[in-house]
């Protein structure tokens, strides 16, 4: 920790909007007076926006206009004028084709949102999946003051007296339906037991696993991942960062002071301590690419490969967001990263405090939900790297929500061309397949979908369900949900659709896998996989207009994060030019 504060009082950049006598100021100001805003608000104090993706088709952010209230309040509180603006909202429940084809619009948006307006400081506020990495991606780019603040999990659902996780048992009961151990009746009744309440999902999904990274990088105050959306502690966390926010500004403390590559690995290892999305691999790696770390898959591996998982949440445990707020929440786990010597203690955060500092005191209220070291998940969570013939810049496993017997395997593939083929032939019983089959999917990356849709878990066929069987291996380029589950590897780089070898995969090549072992192979000679990669040929139909050809033409792979080629690695203009 080595940030020194800058000097106060001095002159901000939203002074060169309101500050002065001159034409220009005035024009500024007097519009901004048809709010009813006194003349004092405009005296030099730091005007703080408020970047809300409040959105009622955002249904895990749909509670954030009271929230931004009570984080006006703090501002008003520290001295700041807080101004509310509203910011592209990429809700993964229902953008199509995918949220993630929506990420990088919205990190584009929120940068030009900060950097074109007469703000000093920003409040990130979030909830749903893509939000946080887009406005994390936004900030890392203009390097502008700023805090995340999340709306929180909702409450725990129950059905029949069964503990029931946003996400989690949607797939569960799904597959259970497919099977015949369910009814399609009790089906839909049990989908009024899943969101009851507020929030984002109750599971450690990506909602959960990005509110943990926003906390575990530096970017919000300590303890602010887990408050359940409809806690009264949920307001009094958004009113702290309020206030919080504009000593930030005051100091001068920025994204690039706080997201540090120590900030990074923290995040990394924390990712494995409480079984984390993979969706935090590729979000996780476009942030660093705004800041200008840098950040690959091999430091995923590196940093993940000896944490235990110690959050015993679904999809890999049995609790939810609930419970693990009351054991003491995401500190609790900080603070045993510190004690096994997994975690830069020194590490700076928006508080103003090392990470060390604000959480070497907190307790552990419940250790059958933040579990001792020796009775984890799995001693080895994070996320596991693959690389091999198959994923030459890599694929991503999750070990803590797979199959341990499946984690080493070798099986026949049985080859979905894209989403439409798996849809028109997974249910077809005449379907070429056994349980020992590995279930392969192509044309789901970044560019294939297009956007890398949440489709890698894909459902068994009901014929291997009805033998009782509830997973396979299953490899794709495509992202899954964070609260699915199953032995599932994504992300496989480069993808099909730019001729990635998993393209020229058949039916009925073998296939191996090695997760301890950091390995995946298409088992067939080098001589063969040239020549078949020299046949493959680019998809014809790739669009030509609007931001699905923008998105389509500079997209880069999941093994960098899938941001746009033109963002990656710069800050573009400083935030303080006048076009005046």
């Amino acid at each position: 920790m080595s940030f020194k504060p800058a000097q106060w009082p001095r002159r901000l950049r939203s002074q060169e909007w309101f500050g002065g006598t001159g034409r220009d100021q005035i024009y500024h100001r007097g519009w901004m007076k048809n709010q009813g805003f006194p003349h004092d608000m405009f005296d030099g104090r730091p005007v703080i926006g408020i970047l809300n993706t409040w959105s009622e088709l955002t249904p895990c952010n749909a509670h954030l206009r009271d929230l931004a209230e009570r984080v006006k309040n703090g501002i008003y509180e520290a001295g700041g004028f807080p101004v509310e603006v509203p910011v592209f909202s990429a809700a993964e429940s229902s953008f199509r084709p995918t949220a993630m084809m929506f990420r990088n619009l919205a990190a584009l948006a929120v940068e030009e949102a900060m950097r074109g307006q007469p703000m000093d400081g920003a409040v990130l506020l979030v909830g749903c999946d893509k939000t946080t990495p887009s406005l994390l991606m936004g900030a890392a780019s203009t390097d502008m003051p700023s805090i995340v603040v999340t709306g929180g999990p909702m409450l725990n659902g129950y059905f029949r007296g069964e503990r029931v996780g946003s996400g989690t048992h949607l797939w569960k009961f799904s597959e259970a339906v497919k099977a015949g151990e369910m009814t399609a009746e009790d089906f839909l009744e049990a989908e009024a037991s899943m969101s009851r309440s507020p929030g984002s999902c109750n599971t450690m999904g990506t909602a959960s696993s990005m509110a943990s990274m926003s906390e575990a990088l530096g970017m919000a105050l300590s303890g602010n991942a887990a408050i359940p959306a409809v806690d009264s502690r949920r307001r009094v966390m958004a009113q702290l960062s309020g206030r919080r926010i504009v000593q930030m500004v005051k100091d001068d403390l920025k994204p690039s002071d706080v997201m540090t590559k120590n900030a990074f690995e923290n995040a990394i290892r924390t990712n494995g301590a409480i079984g984390g999305s993979t969706n935090a691999v590729i979000h996780l790696l476009a942030i660093a690419g705004r800041v200008g770390i840098d950040l690959s898959l091999d430091d995923w591996d590196r940093c993940g490969r000896d944490v235990a998982t110690i959050v015993n949440l679904m999809p890999s445990g049995k609790y939810l967001m609930e419970e693990f707020f009351y054991a003491g929440g995401l500190p609790v786990v900080l603070k045993r990263l510190g004690e096994a010597g997994l975690l830069h203690k020194d590490a700076l955060t928006v508080s103003g405090e090392t990470m060390w500092d604000q959480v070497k005191d907190v307790v552990n209220h419940n250790e059958d939900v933040i579990l001792p070291v020796e009775k984890a998940l799995t001693q080895q969570g994070g996320i596991a790297v693959l690389k091999g013939n198959l994923a030459p810049k890599g694929a991503v496993i999750k070990p803590s929500a797979a199959s341990p017997h499946l984690l080493q395997h070798r099986g026949r593939a049985v080859v979905f061309e894209d989403i439409d083929d798996y849809k028109a032939r997974i249910n077809d019983d005449a379907l070429d397949v056994d349980e020992t089959c590995i279930l392969v999917l192509k044309n789901c990356g970044p560019k294939g979908y297009p956007g890398m849709a949440e489709v890698g878990n894909m459902g068994l066929p009901p014929k291997i369900l009805k033998k009782g069987i509830t997973d396979m291996v299953r490899i794709s380029d495509a992202r899954m949900s964070g609260t699915a589950y199953g032995t599932v590897i994504l992300h496989t780089s480069p993808e099909a659709a730019t001729g990635g070898p998993l393209a020229v995969v058949r039916n009925g090549d073998m296939i191996e896998i090695d997760v301890p072992g950091r390995h995946i192979r298409l088992d067939i000679t080098d001589e063969e996989l040239a020549a078949r990669l020299a046949q493959w040929s680019e998809p014809a139909d790739r669009p030509t207009s609007g931001y699905e050809w923008l998105h389509q033409t500079h997209v880069q792979g999941a093994d960098t994060g899938a941001d746009l080629d033109f963002l990656r690695g710069c800050r573009g203009a400083p935030v303080g030019r006048d076009s005046h």
